[in-house]
């Protein structure tokens, strides 16, 4: 679990000789790590469900184009696993779980993002995030700048506690009936369900906190909580109309893949 630029200054060896090492000599692999969701018995039916009802609504061209996808993520001034980077080597995967601190000074974030644009960053000032505070941001941020851009759209949330609260989704089906996606009850006017623990679905998640992180913690590191905010700012605003095409055919790609996955988990993409 030491990274090649460790051993090769340890060893005293060029990185391209460790490299050489591990792969050719000891035969191991390296083994990327995967942050994923734990599934429940019924997930992969939920999944396979949602796909088929997404795949009828998407015979009507105009339906995927007007979905407005959004999430929240907490950003912690000490940092992140940076997944993309760390690296396990071993002759079978180890299957191995990282502790990451998580008591360190943080923000809360909201961003919803459309085929455009994105929307935000809206930051909570409460440390943990409610059906309250949810619903007042839905009230007073998001769905003036939504109705403002097309009264014609649909938007979509996941199952999180304080997107189930009641007066999130009596909100939800007053304002938007049968043009909101999420985790609905019986008499909510939902367009259709949004299936449990699917993060690599949403496309804040399997695209922009991603790319925001990867901006955000680069040295020197944000050193006080403002000078985080704005650097999750400017992160967020580069995001181009091109890139947010790119993500709305990467969605595509993964309801495919998904289907042929019989509804699995497809982090690993």
């Amino acid at each position: 679990m030491k990274s090649t630029r460790s051993a090769n200054r340890e060893l005293r060896l060029s990185q391209t000789t460790v490299w050489r090492v591990l792969k050719r000599r000891l035969v191991y692999k390296p083994y990327h790590l995967q942050l994923v969701q734990a599934p429940r018995p019924n997930d992969k039916v939920k999944r396979v469900e949602f796909f088929d009802r997404m795949l009828k609504n998407m015979e009507d061209e105009l339906f995927l184009p007007r979905v407005i996808f959004s999430d929240e993520a907490t950003f912690h001034l000490s940092g992140k696993v940076n997944k993309h980077n760390v690296r396990i080597w071993g002759l079978q995967n180890p299957h191995a779980t990282l502790e990451h601190v998580r008591n360190s000074p943080k923000v809360n974030v909201f961003c919803a993002i459309s085929l455009t644009k994105v929307y935000g960053p809206f930051f909570f000032d409460e440390n943990t995030v409610t059906g309250v505070t949810y619903l007042r941001m839905l009230q007073n941020w998001l769905l003036p700048q939504m109705n403002g851009d097309s009264g014609d759209y649909i938007f979509q949330q996941d199952g999180a506690k304080p997107h189930w609260h009641l007066n999130v989704r009596r909100f939800l089906d007053e304002s938007l009936p049968q043009r909101w996606i999420g985790r609905m009850g019986n008499e909510d006017l939902a367009r259709q369900f949004w299936p449990p623990r699917s993060p690599d679905l949403t496309p804040c998640e399997f695209f922009l906190w991603g790319f925001v992180k990867d901006a955000v913690y680069v040295p020197p590191l944000p050193t006080n909580l403002n000078h985080l905010r704005n650097r999750i700012t400017a992160a967020v605003n580069s995001v181009t109309q091109d890139i947010c095409h790119r993500v709305w055919d990467e969605f595509s790609y993964r309801l495919d893949v998904i289907r042929a996955a019989g509804g699995g988990h497809i982090e690993h993409l």
